[in-house]
This record gives structure tokens, C-alpha cells and sequence, in this order.
């Protein structure tokens, strides 16, 4: 019998998919229907098997409203063909964020489909995350069928007056969910937050959603906060109540499923704010628009906040929501961002496609994507990287981040501006990593702070080339490592003693 009650691995690194094209496309290429229950061994051995956990994105049952007036909006119309020039009508499904129904939907195999892709990713001590969307429900959810206060409702006067944020059914005004930013999801009806039923509900739909997998990815976690929402609706909602919103909630779930994880997708800076809440990780956007812009500094001071807080970061340079990372940055500099987000403490976090080098986004309302092939050159990178982190087991121990300093014309040593350096470590091993995030050649005295060479010689393997350096210990202790790097290159080190 497979344990299902294998603990998580520290600093994990996870792969989204894309549930749905992605079936299809294994379909396609086996010639054959295939559902969840039907991946072939091959994709578990070649593909899954370097990621602690693996996000099924979209697996829940699709609204039928939403596939309507999904086919019928404009913006997403050019937007679908933008993606797929021979688009079909039956290639719009819905949003799989306006949930009709927490249960898997049909065309992947059910429920018992999905419990045995668990057990297989299971044997393998894979993690399987699923999504909740707590801000809203599809506007045919069952749930409307309730006398309740589950939902935030209005006026026949809102209808009127903002028909794009309303909407009418069985003689009922309902808000549509709304991001305050954007204009409302009008496939969606918006959950009431400072309810006590519907913060019931959230609590028993996590309950059953906790007995499919091993953690969820929550949608726009930050909505629910107290704060926010009440910025968000105003007289719509009476006064916050004593305790957040998931305060309540994930306590109650971890109650019963004290292993389970909770991963916010949360923006605007507030991942400390999620975490005090309870969650397990929250989505590091601030590193993502640093890499982006190609801020080193802020990369750098970025790293530098305390180690506890970021474990619990989810590290990425793309999402399903984010344009492709292949068209945003050039290869040498790609390849760095990659190397950081995977080897940084906490989730690293890959976009099924991004291996590929896939420059195509998708959107999340069509059931089919273009083939766009393999990129070998970043797909043999993203592989061999992920292999050596999996096989050696390097962000399982303890993380620091090192001082790298330049020599000044004076004589004084400064903080580099380009090289960052960090060093992971267990009682067996050390490794250490240095990157150079401009593309000019870059050179300084990386000290790492928590090791001290006391024997005479130090022996540093580089990972990739098996290339070996030998230094003396009392060298590294007085004046650090010497790296000399070109533009957006890196070392990886294994360091031991001779």
C-alpha cells in the first residue's frame, strides 16, 4: 500500500500543468485518449520525476456558463486566436477559475483517475497540488440555489447602474468576483468573505479537496483579507469580523490534515501578511519583477531578508497567468534566471511549456495549444539542472547568503553590484554558487560566513565541467574565494576537504 503521509521535502521544486492541453497533447502524440489515470510510465520517469510536487492546474468541473460567455467576449476572442489559428468552437471550455463544481471534471477521468495519478506520483515521493478558488464561485454554481448570505448581493439599481459588476437570478442581484484593480469576472459570483456560512463552506470544501491531494494553490489569496475586502466592497459587507479570514480556515483544515500546505498566489507585497495568516508559501512576485527588469540590486536586497521568510517563498519566472518567460529574456540571461529561481531557498516553481522553450501563451479558456516542438538547448539545461539538484539533494540542508566584495583602485574592498553568491550545506556537503547578474565580465572575494578552512587544502568541483580547483585554506580564509566571471554565467561548487 502506497503511504500517502510522506512529508514534504524543504525548499521543494514544483511544475504546473496545464491539465487539460496537456492531456490532449499526450493524446495526440500516443495516439491515443489519454486521461489522468493513463500517463504513460515514460512522462513520470523522464518528465515529473525531478519535481517534488506537481501543480494540476484546472482540474475541477468547468461551468457551462462560462464556456458561453467565454465564446462570446471580444477581448478573449482575439486572444484565442492570437493562440490557436485554426481555433474551433469546442476548443472554448471555460475558465477553469469559474468552478461549476469541486469535482474532476469528467473528461480527465473522475475522481478515481485522479487518485491513481496521486499514487503513481506518490511512489515516486511526489507532492500533488490541486487549485481552490476562494473569491468566487461560477455564477451557475449549486451553491446559488441556497437562501444564505454565502454571497455578496445587490441592489436593482447596481444591476442597473454597473451591469458588467451585477447580475440577476431567481429575482436575486448577485456581485460579480472582482479583483479591485480590474474590471469584474463575469462568468463569477463573489463569495462574501466576513460571512460565517461561507466561511463554513470554504472550510468543508478544503476538507474534501484535502482528501485528493497534498496541498492547494489558493486564487488571489490576498482578496479574502480583511483589510482588502473591505476596501474591495465597502457598504456592500458589514464590519470585518475578529479573525482573517483564513485564520479560520486553514487551522481548521490542518486540524485534520496536519501535512497539507497552502500556497498563496498573492501580490501588491503582501506575502508577509499571507504567511502570518498561515500560509505554507506565497508567491514571490517581488523577485519576479526584479528579474524581469534585470534590477540587480533589488535582486540582491532581495536575498537578503531573513531565511525563515524566504522558505516560504514560491520562486518563478513564469505562471499561466505571466507572459512566456522564452520571449521576455534573451538565452545567456534566461539561463541565470532559471538557475536562480530553482536553486534559491524555498518553492522553485516551472510552467509546463517553459521547459520547452514554448513562446505561445495560452489562454487559460481553450482545451488545446499549437505543438511549438522542443527547444533542445534550454530543455537539455532546465533537465540537467534539475536532475543534479534532485539527485544531490542540495537545497535540502541549511542556505546562507554570501558577501561577495570588488578591489577598488584605494585598496578598500566594496560590495559587488553584479556578483551574487550563496552556499548550501549539509553535514556531508557544501556547495556554493556564484552568479553574475550583469553581462560585462564580473570579479570579486566570495567569503562564505559560516565555514572556516581549517585544513590546508580545499578541493572545488564545478558540478557541470567536473572541472577542479585546489586552494588553500588559509587563502580562502583571509581574503575569499577569487571568481572571475563572464557575462551571465555561473559556478557551481562542491567544496571538500582534502
Amino acid at each position: 500500500m502506497v503511504d500517502l503521509n510522506k512529508k514534504w521535502v524543504d525548499n521543494p521544486n514544483i511544475l504546473e500543468i496545464n491539465t487539460i492541453p496537456w492531456l490532449n497533447e499526450l493524446s495526440e502524440e500516443y495516439h491515443e485518449e489519454i486521461k489522468l489515470d493513463m500517463i504513460p510510465d515514460d512522462i513520470f520517469e523522464n518528465l515529473l520525476n525531478n519535481f517534488d510536487a506537481v501543480w494540476l492546474m484546472g482540474v475541477w468541473e468547468r461551468s457551462p456558463t462560462s464556456k458561453r460567455i467565454s465564446s462570446e467576449h471580444s477581448g478573449l476572442q482575439k486572444e484565442f486566436h492570437e493562440a490557436l489559428d485554426n481555433l474551433r468552437e469546442d476548443d472554448i471550455i471555460g475558465s477553469p477559475y469559474a468552478i461549476h463544481y469541486y469535482h474532476i471534471e469528467p473528461r480527465l477521468g473522475g475522481n478515481e483517475a485522479l487518485a491513481n495519478f496521486r499514487t503513481k506520483l506518490t511512489e515516486r515521493n511526489i507532492k500533488l497540488i490541486l487549485d481552490y478558488v476562494p473569491n468566487h464561485v461560477a455564477i451557475d454554481h449549486l451553491w446559488i440555489l441556497e437562501k444564505s448570505d454565502i454571497f455578496i448581493k445587490g441592489t436593482t439599481e447596481d444591476l442597473m447602474n454597473k451591469p458588467d459588476e451585477f447580475f440577476s437570478k431567481y429575482g436575486i442581484v448577485y456581485a460579480h468576483g472582482k479583483d479591485p484593480n480590474f474590471p469584474s469576472w463575469t462568468d463569477t459570483v463573489q463569495i462574501n468573505a466576513f460571512s460565517k456560512e461561507a466561511r463554513n463552506k470554504t472550510i468543508n470544501t478544503l476538507l474534501l479537496i484535502a482528501e485528493l491531494c497534498d496541498a492547494v494553490r489558493c486564487d488571489m489569496a490576498m482578496l479574502l483579507t480583511n483589510d482588502i475586502f473591505k476596501q474591495t466592497w465597502k457598504e456592500k459587507v458589514g464590519n470585518p469580523p475578529e479573525k482573517e479570514f483564513w485564520m479560520e480556515v486553514i487551522p481548521k483544515v490542518k486540524e485534520k490534515h496536519p501535512d497539507f500546505r497552502f500556497i498563496a498566489e498573492v501580490y501588491w507585497n503582501m506575502e508577509w501578511n499571507l504567511i502570518q495568516h498561515g500560509f505554507d508559501f506565497c508567491y514571490d512576485k517581488r523577485l519576479y519583477d526584479r528579474i524581469i527588469k534585470k534590477d540587480t540590486k533589488g535582486i540582491i536586497e532581495h536575498l537578503k531578508a531573513d531565511i525563515s521568510f524566504q522558505k516560504k517563498l514560491v520562486r518563478f519566472i513564469e505562471n499561466h497567468d505571466e507572459p512566456r518567460s522564452f520571449n521576455l529574456l534573451e538565452d545567456s540571461y534566461l539561463k541565470i534566471a532559471i538557475l536562480l529561481i530553482l536553486t534559491l531557498p524555498g518553492m522553485g516553481f516551472i510552467y509546463e511549456g517553459q521547459m520547452k522553450g514554448y513562446r505561445i501563451k495560452l489562454p487559460i479558456q481553450l482545451k488545446r495549444r499549437v505543438n511549438e516542438g522542443n527547444n533542445n538547448e534550454i530543455f537539455e539545461y532546465y533537465k540537467k539542472l534539475l536532475n543534479l539538484l534532485s539527485k544531490r539533494k542540495i537545497k535540502s540542508g541549511n542556505w546562507e547568503l554570501c558577501e561577495v566584495l570588488i578591489m577598488k583602485k584605494d585598496n578598500n574592498r566594496v560590495p559587488s553590484d553584479n556578483l551574487i553568491a550563496y552556499h548550501w550545506w549539509n553535514y556531508y556537503n557544501h556547495f556554493l554558487f556564484i552568479v553574475n547578474l550583469s553581462n560585462n565580465i564580473s570579479k570579486g572575494y566570495v567569503k562564505i560566513p559560516s565555514l572556516q578552512f581549517n585544513q590546508k587544502v580545499i578541493l572545488f568541483e564545478d558540478l557541470y565541467t567536473k572541472e577542479e580547483n585546489f586552494l588553500h585554506g588559509e587563502e580562502l580564509n583571509n581574503y575569499g574565494y577569487y571568481a572571475d566571471l563572464e557575462g551571465w554565467q555561473a559556478n557551481l561548487f562542491e567544496l571538500r576537504n582534502l
